[in-house]
């Protein structure tokens, strides 16, 4: 939704014992179904760390969503993505839930993927909360699903500077750690990210400065890889309106030491939601709006029986920027029980640079 990110939480409703989608599920994967149960975003909210790095259960969805474009010693490009994510159950009407065993109201989803040039592997794993087999704890900062893990190394006090990240799936395995020691930014205006005209939004915020070192296997070569990595932090409990499809959502690494993410919300009537975030080298931040940038599709490529737009062109005037952003491998498909499309790019034109890039609702 990341996320970045992607909230594909309403899994949940597999989980639960229902298959298919709802006839009154509303927006992509049910994100714009009624959350007046649940806590609202709101503008204003002080941001509290390490407290923040951890679950906020009176909200409906969140994730911890890490993206890394790699590099081995021979310049081959490699896309890796590790995303844990926060499903909560309608509270009950009367006391409050117990937090142990099979009472607890959360249910959790990780998701995986590698990508090469030539090929892109997903896997992906669920989870009932209060019976340890996923969560997320503070001291030490760890969010995890069953041996899927995000784990600090440093002080509770500072616990992202130093990061381990690991998982595997049939075809893949991938152990980095990651490393900042740059400051988090707060997306959209204090980290409240707000997603249509209408007024949905999230609590968003980013590091977007990781460097990543590790090893990457694929089909049984193992490879030694760096290079920058992205975590995005979203919660909400409505973040989509029922007139909305789907997203396209860019995290950008540019040569010259700046960041950029982009959110375009897709409508079923009407124009486009823009927003995004310009981050300088040093971790300052200024708001986008969409009269500051031109999101256009280019190319596209058929994956899985749908037309998915894998090149761009992106431009941000006032930036200077005018670039296209393609697609390491154009089928960087998902594949699995909600899917969309995942993977790396790579930016040429006026500006360099590598990334990620999420499509949802095709």
């Amino acid at each position: 939704m990341n996320s970045k990110a992607l909230a594909l939480l309403l899994v949940a409703l597999l989980m639960s014992g229902c298959d298919n989608k709802t006839e009154d599920e509303k927006g992509f994967a049910g994100l714009a179904d009624d959350a007046a149960s649940y806590a609202q975003v709101t503008p204003g909210k002080r941001f509290v760390f390490p407290e923040d790095h951890g679950r906020h259960n009176d909200f409906r969805i969140e994730w911890w969503y890490v993206t890394a474009n790699l590099k081995d010693a021979d310049g081959q490009s490699f896309g890796v993505q590790w995303t844990l994510f926060r499903n909560a159950l309608p509270r009950p009407k009367t006391a409050a839930s117990d937090e142990h065993g099979w009472s607890n109201r959360n249910l959790w989803m990780g998701h995986a993927a590698v990508t090469s040039e030539a090929e892109h592997y997903a896997a992906e794993r669920y989870a009932r909360g209060g019976v340890g087999q996923a969560g997320v704890t503070l001291a030490p900062f760890t969010a995890w699903i069953d041996d899927w893990a995000f784990t600090s190394h440093s002080s509770i006090e500072n616990p992202l500077t130093d990061m381990q990240l690991q998982a595997s799936g049939p075809q893949f395995n991938y152990r980095l750690r990651l490393t900042s020691s740059k400051p988090l930014v707060l997306q959209g205006k204090d980290g409240f990210s707000q997603k249509s005209e209408q007024g949905q939004a999230s609590y968003y915020y980013s590091q977007p400065f990781f460097q990543a070192d590790g090893t990457l296997e694929i089909d049984g070569k193992t490879y030694q890889v760096s290079g920058p990595a992205w975590l995005d932090r979203e919660w909400s409990s409505q973040p989509l309106t029922e007139n909305q499809t789907g997203w396209d959502w860019f995290s950008l690494h540019l040569k010259n030491g700046a960041d950029v993410m982009l959110y375009r919300m897709r409508q079923k009537d009407g124009e486009p939601y823009l927003t995004g975030t310009w981050i300088n080298a040093d971790g300052s931040t200024e708001l986008l709006a969409a009269k500051d940038i031109e999101l256009t599709p280019q190319d596209t490529t058929e994956v899985d029986g749908r037309d998915m737009p894998t090149h761009w062109s992106v431009k941000i005037p006032g930036k200077g920027v005018d670039v296209s952003v393609d697609a390491l491998n154009p089928h960087a498909w998902m594949n699995l029980q909600i899917p969309y499309w995942e993977g790396p790019v790579q930016v040429t034109g006026n500006q360099e640079g590598v990334g990620y890039l999420e499509m949802t609702g095709y």
